[in-house]
């Protein structure tokens, strides 16, 4: 129960992610397209694409944020409308323009490399201050003992080793 919740959850907050990008831009129609098919995009991407690769990512913010977030600014590319925002300088491919198509995926291949700049730096501080891991015998033994100095589960539920 607990974890078809967490999963529920989790889909929303990843429809709210892919739509961000296009808030203001595209119809309503296109917003809950957009939504419905980044869960399942995102799920796939968390199930398959990390145990595959066997990246590192406990909490999921690759699988969830970042493909959900690319996935709606590519969507966002096709579903703007300037009848929705007038301010905008293109309509999107649906609409038979294709120059915001251009310029939305110059921004995402430029906010990636931005991000994995910026990820193998601060990388990199971390690893020569304090190092990327701790020690299996720490893993194993709690890391709330070994790194905060307490339980994460005191005595009085019954949870203690």
């Amino acid at each position: 129960m607990v974890t078809r919740l967490r999963g529920a959850c989790t889909g929303i907050v990843i429809g709210l992610v892919a739509i961000t990008p296009g808030c203001g831009f595209v119809p309503l129609w296109a917003a809950a397209l957009i939504g419905a098919l980044a869960s399942p995009l995102c799920y796939l991407c968390v199930s398959k694409l990390k145990p595959r690769f066997g990246y590192d990512d406990a909490l999921d913010a690759f699988g969830c944020h970042g493909v959900g977030g690319i996935f709606g600014g590519l969507c966002t590319c096709i579903f703007a409308s300037k009848e929705i925002n007038p301010a905008i300088s293109w309509n999107g491919l649906a609409f038979g323009e294709t120059g915001l198509f251009f310029a939305q995926v110059l921004s995402i291949v430029v906010t990636i490399g931005v991000t994995v700049v910026g990820t193998l730096v601060c990388t990199w501080i971390v690893k020569r201050v304090c190092g990327l891991r701790v020690s299996e015998r720490e893993e194993r033994m709690g890391l709330d003992l070994t790194q905060h100095g307490e339980r994460a589960y005191p005595s009085f539920n019954g949870l203690d080793d």
